[in-house]
């Protein structure tokens, strides 16, 4: 890998490593995911029940980071505001 791809990695990794904060949108506790709706973006943000550090409900303010997954970013880390 040359230099600028590695570069080019570590700036965005240590961008979604930034805690966010958002709403929770939507989440079903019986299924264990939802999405969020980050502050600093349009795009939601799926999170699934394992990246829970707090049990979070629809409409609760949440601390979060990102991560990019086979299907888009991940919220992990979610903790309650």
């Amino acid at each position: 890998m040359n230099i600028v791809k590695r570069i080019l990695n570590k700036i965005v990794n240590h961008k979604y490593k930034v805690m966010k904060e958002g709403t929770v949108k939507f989440f079903n506790s019986a299924k264990g995911f939802g999405f969020i709706k980050p502050k600093d973006s349009d795009e939601d943000v799926f999170v699934h029940q394992s990246g829970l550090i707090d049990e979070i409900r629809e409409n609760d303010s949440v601390k979060f980071t990102v991560e990019r997954g086979e299907k888009g970013m991940n919220a992990i880390n979610v903790k309650l505001s």
